[in-house]
């Protein structure tokens, strides 16, 4: 076991697979000479070289389409995207061939492949910087969508990515990069992709975060001391664990859903539907959903208005408790 953040534990994790793994490549802006943004390939290519680990044109139909190719002859390319919000130019490509080529081919062909990318804010940067566009990848069939919120996660998840045979985009959450250690394994384990995690158990009232926001809730939970909440950690977006949601929902009879991305449109929404749709008659109160504002994520020092804390999270779940069946 080792102490790591969440960032070291991405970096352990990339450097073990392309130790055990000849087909593993690693590629994107920045990410051999300099070790990326955030350092989190930092020193991969000094040690797997220019062939496993290089770096890119500032061009990311070119990085995305260059990972199709590599997948469909027989790699297992991990490109990177420097920010979420720099992904638009690589959209095309990951909608249009990645997504469809096993539907395509009829199952002939497989495409193993990974894309990561840090999202979210907390760091107060300049905009497409700080989406949360997790609707934009989880809409798509043939794209699976994932994001850790831990480091034990975030190694177990990212090894179950790139042994994936289908497309996986890994989103991180670059605002607890750095915010906490964990205990992890060194030796090569895999979280299985679509399950969930139960945080905490409780009967009260389900919550469903992922990546910062399990965090922030678990202070908000802190704060309120006796909510009895059951928190899920959803883990996975897309495919997500609707059993575990449901199972939880029939105990608690009320369920919240935190994210950072904005309200219209988002995967609380769908969520929510499925809950609506599965469990309806097991529900005490209308489900809720907080979220970041409908508008693009504001800079510098209005970020922090924009973000969902656990001082918001704990008013709501407050709120929803307060109401009677």
């Amino acid at each position: 076991m080792a102490l790591m953040n969440l960032l070291e534990a991405i970096n352990h994790t990339l450097d073990q697979q392309l130790t055990l793994n000849d087909d593993v490549v690693l590629f994107g802006e920045d990410v051999g000479l300099a070790g990326g943004v955030f350092r989190t390939t930092a020193d991969l290519q000094k040690k797997h070289g220019e062939k496993r680990v290089f770096d890119t044109p500032i061009s990311e139909a070119a990085i995305i389409g260059s990972a199709i190719g590599m997948a469909v002859g027989g790699l297992r390319p991990v490109a990177e995207i420097q920010f979420s919000g720099f992904l638009f130019p690589g959209y095309n490509e990951l909608v249009t061939h990645a997504a469809r080529m096993r539907n395509r081919s009829r199952g002939r062909w497989f495409l193993p492949m990974v894309v990561r990318m840090p999202y979210g804010g907390g760091v107060r940067a300049l905009e497409h910087h700080s989406e949360s566009l997790e609707t934009l990848i989880a809409h798509i069939p043939g794209l699976k969508l994932v994001i850790p919120s831990t480091p034990y996660d975030a190694k177990g998840l990212l090894t179950a990515a790139i042994k994936d045979n289908d497309p996986v985009v890994f989103m991180e959450p670059k605002r607890i990069y750095r915010a906490f250690r964990q205990e992890v394994p060194e030796e090569e384990y895999e979280i299985p992709l679509g399950k969930a995690r139960i945080v905490r158990p409780g009967s009260r009232i389900t919550v469903v975060a992922w990546g910062a926001m399990v965090r922030e809730t678990e202070n908000a939970l802190k704060l309120l001391g006796d909510a009895d909440a059951e928190l899920i950690d959803l883990r996975t977006i897309a495919p997500f664990d609707k059993e575990t949601i449901i199972d939880s929902v029939k105990k608690t009879g009320r369920i919240l859903i935190v994210h950072e991305a904005v309200k219209s449109f988002g995967p609380a929404a769908e969520i929510i539907a499925s809950v609506n749709e599965e469990v309806f008659y097991h529900l005490e109160v209308p489900p809720a959903r907080l979220t970041g504002f409908d508008i693009t994520v504001p800079l510098a020092r209005g970020e922090h208005y924009h973000m969902v804390d656990p001082k918001r999270i704990a008013r709501e779940i407050k709120r929803m408790l307060s109401l009677k069946a």
